[in-house]
C-alpha cells in the first residue's frame, strides 16, 4: 500500500521544515510510520483541510529551510494539509521568492526598479554576477522597498535558522560581502534614517520614529503608547466608526475609499466571524512608507490594529507583510509577542473582556497581492488572484466572511483621530483630504526618505524640503501606477483632488524625481516590464495587453519621431483596452506611466 503521492520523498531536512510548522503527522496518512489502525480508517482529514491557509507559510519554512522547493517537499506538505499537488504547485510557482528548481542556498536580490535603475542598477548587477562563485543564486528584482537607499540589495541564506542581510545603498563590495557573509555584513540603517523630518515637533505618524525603541513596549507607551485604545474602549465599537467617520480619514493605499464607511459596512454584517486584515504588502515601485512605520514604531500598528478590529467587531486579524522587509517582519513578530504577554492582545485586553488577536503572514514577491481580493487568497493558500466584485470584502472577504482591510498608513492615522479628536484631525489639510499624509521621496533628489506633510502642500514645497540634484527632468507621482509630470507643473496641490484635476494621481504616496541624465525610455520599459512580469494571468486583457506594451516599448526605446507613430497608437489601444476591460487596478492601471510620459513629457517626440 503507497501512501506517497509519487516518487520523491522529502529530505529529512524538508520534513523537519514541514514540522515544526505543523507539528509532526499523527498517522501514516500524513506522512508517520504506518500503523494497523492506518489500514482501517483514515484520520485528521477534516482538520488537515480546514488548516489549508497554512500552505503559504509551508512553503515559507521549506523555502527558508533548503533555498528551494523539491517535488519530495511539496508533496509531503499537501499530504500534511490534504491538498492537491497540483493546485500546491500553482500556488508555488505563483511566488517569485520560490524557486521549484534546484538553486544555491543563497540568493541574493538585486533590485532592478526605477530608483534603483536609475541608480546604477545594471552596473551593479554586472558587477555582483562577475564577483561571485556558483555557490550564490544572483536575481533581478523588483522594487525591494529601499528606494532612499537605492540601489539596493538583499541576500537570503537558507538554513534553520534563515539568515538574511540588506546592503544599501550597496556597492559590488557590500552586495557580495552580504551574500557570502551575511552574519557579517554591516547593519543595516536604522529606520529613522529614512525620516528627514525626525524631530521635529508636531509629526502625528512619525513622531515615535527614532524617538522610541521599536523593542520597548514600555517605551512605547511611555510616548503615548495606548491611550487611543483606552478611549477607543471608553467610546465604545459605534463611537469609535463616529470618530473615523467625523475625520474624515480615507484609505491611504491609493484608492481614497472612507474608512469610517468601510469599518460601519463591516460592523453592521449579521455574517460572523469578521476579520481584519492590514495590507503590509507594499510593493508599488518606489513606495516604502509602511516598512519605515513598521520598523520604527511597530506597536503603533499593533494598537491600531486593535482599534480597528474592536470597532467592527473582529476577534482574529491578519497582518500580511512584505517577504522583502525581514526586518519588518522581526520587528512586527516580536512587538505582537510582547503585546499579547502583556495582556494586550489575548482573551481579555485591558480587562475590558474584548478578545483579539494578531497572526502575521509572509507575502514571498507577488505585487498583485496588494489588491486586497488577492491578499485574501493568498491568506487562504491560493494563487493570488483577484476576485470579482460584488460580494465586496466588507460581505466575503477573507475566508468568506465580512471583512475590513486598510494598510499600515491608514491604520496609524486612526491613533491621532482618537487622541486629538475627530474635528482637530479633520481641521488638518484640505476639506476634502483631511490629516497628514505620508511622502516616499526617492530618485534624484539630495534627501531622500518619508516625509509627512497635511494635505494641501504642493509637490513643489515638498521637492524643496528633499532638494532636487541637477536638472529635473520629471516627476512620477504614485509609483508605476501613477503618472509622471512636468517640471513646469509642480505647483499641484498634493490632495487626491488636486492632482485628479490636474490629470494624475497621488496613488499610495510615491514621488520620484528624475533629472536629465535618466534616460526615461528604458526607465517607461522597466515599468513595461515590471506589469508583464506581475500580472496575475488570470484575464486576457492584463495577460495579453502587458506583453504587447512592452513589446512596443521595446520596439520604439532607441526611435523617436515618425518611425515611433504606429507603435504609440498601438500603445493607446492596448492601453484603453487594459484600462476598461482588466478585473482589478493592475490591469487597469499598467498603461497610466507610459501615457503621462507620451503625453505630458513628449517622451517619444
Amino acid at each position: 500500500m503507497d501512501l506517497h503521492f509519487g516518487d520523491s520523498k522529502p529530505t529529512d531536512d524538508e520534513r523537519a521544515a514541514v514540522d515544526a510548522l505543523l507539528g509532526p503527522p499523527q498517522s501514516a496518512w500524513e506522512g508517520a510510520d504506518r500503523t494497523d489502525a492506518d489500514l482501517r480508517w483514515a484520520r485528521g482529514g477534516r482538520e488537515a483541510r480546514d488548516r489549508r491557509d497554512l500552505l503559504l507559510p509551508g512553503l515559507h519554512a521549506i523555502n527558508d529551510r533548503v533555498g528551494w522547493i523539491s517535488e519530495g517537499a511539496l508533496d509531503y506538505l499537501c499530504r500534511r494539509l490534504t491538498v492537491p499537488p497540483a493546485e500546491a504547485y500553482g500556488v508555488a510557482t505563483f511566488y517569485a521568492m520560490f524557486s521549484v528548481r534546484p538553486r544555491a542556498s543563497t540568493v541574493l536580490h538585486v533590485c532592478t526598479d526605477l530608483a534603483c535603475t536609475a541608480a546604477g542598477a545594471r552596473e551593479l548587477c554586472e558587477g555582483v554576477v562577475s564577483g561571485l562563485g556558483p555557490g550564490v543564486h544572483v536575481e533581478r528584482s523588483p522594487c525591494l522597498g529601499l528606494c532612499e537607499r537605492a540601489p539596493a540589495a538583499l541576500a537570503i541564506r537558507a538554513g534553520d535558522p534563515v539568515r538574511t542581510a540588506v546592503s544599501a545603498p550597496a556597492t559590488v563590495r557590500e552586495a557580495v560581502l552580504a551574500a557570502t557573509a551575511p552574519d557579517s555584513a554591516p547593519e543595516e540603517s536604522p529606520a529613522v534614517a529614512a525620516v528627514p523630518q525626525a524631530g521635529d515637533a508636531g509629526l502625528l505618524l512619525l513622531g515615535r520614529v527614532g524617538v522610541v525603541d521599536p523593542s520597548s513596549l514600555d517605551d512605547y507607551r511611555a510616548h503615548g503608547g495606548y491611550s487611543a485604545l483606552r478611549r477607543a474602549f471608553a467610546l465604545g465599537p459605534s463611537g469609535v466608526i463616529r470618530e473615523v467617520t467625523d475625520s474624515g480619514l480615507v484609505g491611504r493605499g491609493g484608492a481614497a475609499f472612507p474608512t469610517g464607511r468601510k469599518w460601519q459596512a463591516t460592523a453592521s454584517q449579521p455574517d460572523h466571524p469578521h476579520y481584519l486584515v492590514c495590507n503590509a504588502d507594499e510593493s508599488e515601485p518606489g513606495t516604502f512608507k509602511d516598512r519605515v512605520l513598521m520598523e520604527g514604531d511597530p506597536y503603533a500598528l499593533v494598537e491600531s490594529m486593535t482599534i480597528a478590529a474592536y470597532a467592527v467587531g473582529a476577534h482574529r486579524g491578519y497582518l500580511y507583510l512584505r517577504g522583502e522587509y525581514p526586518r519588518a517582519i522581526h520587528r512586527m513578530q516580536h512587538a505582537v509577542d510582547q503585546a499579547r504577554a502583556r495582556g494586550l492582545l489575548g482573551d481579555d485586553i485591558l480587562g475590558q473582556g474584548y478578545a483579539f488577536d494578531i497572526e502575521i503572514r509572509r507575502g514571498a514577491g507577488a505585487y498583485i497581492c496588494g489588491e486586497e481580493t488577492a491578499l485574501f487568497n493568498s491568506i487562504e493558500g491560493y494563487r493570488g488572484e483577484p476576485r470579482s466584485k460584488p460580494p465586496f470584502p466588507v460581505e466575503k472577504g477573507l475566508f468568506g466572511k465580512p471583512t475590513a482591510e486598510n494598510n499600515v498608513e491608514t491604520l496609524v492615522n486612526v491613533l491621532p483621530i482618537l487622541t486629538m479628536g475627530a474635528a482637530a484631525y479633520a481641521a488638518i489639510g484640505t476639506g476634502r483630504s483631511t490629516g497628514p499624509k505620508l511622502f516616499c521621496v526617492s530618485g534624484s533628489v539630495e534627501r531622500p526618505g518619508v516625509y509627512e506633510l497635511p494635505f494641501g502642500a504642493t509637490l513643489g514645497e515638498l521637492l524643496a524640503r528633499a532638494g532636487v540634484r541637477g536638472r529635473l527632468r520629471a516627476v512620477l507621482l504614485g509609483g508605476a501606477a501613477g503618472g509622471f509630470v512636468r517640471p513646469d507643473e509642480i505647483d499641484i496641490p498634493l490632495t487626491f483632488e488636486g492632482t485628479r484635476e490636474a490629470g494624475t494621481t497621488l496613488g499610495s504616496g510615491v514621488v520620484m524625481a528624475f533629472d536629465d541624465t535618466v534616460p526615461l525610455p528604458r526607465l517607461l520599459l522597466r515599468i513595461a516590464e515590471f506589469f508583464r512580469d506581475e500580472s496575475c494571468g488570470q484575464c486576457v486583457p492584463c495577460r495579453v495587453g502587458t506583453v504587447r506594451q512592452e513589446e512596443a516599448l521595446q520596439r520604439i526605446v532607441e526611435r523617436t519621431g515618425a518611425a515611433a507613430a504606429d507603435d504609440i497608437a498601438l500603445l493607446r489601444e492596448v492601453g484603453r483596452a487594459m484600462r476598461d476591460a482588466s478585473i482589478c487596478g493592475l490591469g487597469q492601471t499598467a498603461w497610466n506611466a507610459v501615457e503621462s510620459a507620451i503625453d505630458r513629457l513628449g517622451a517619444y517626440e
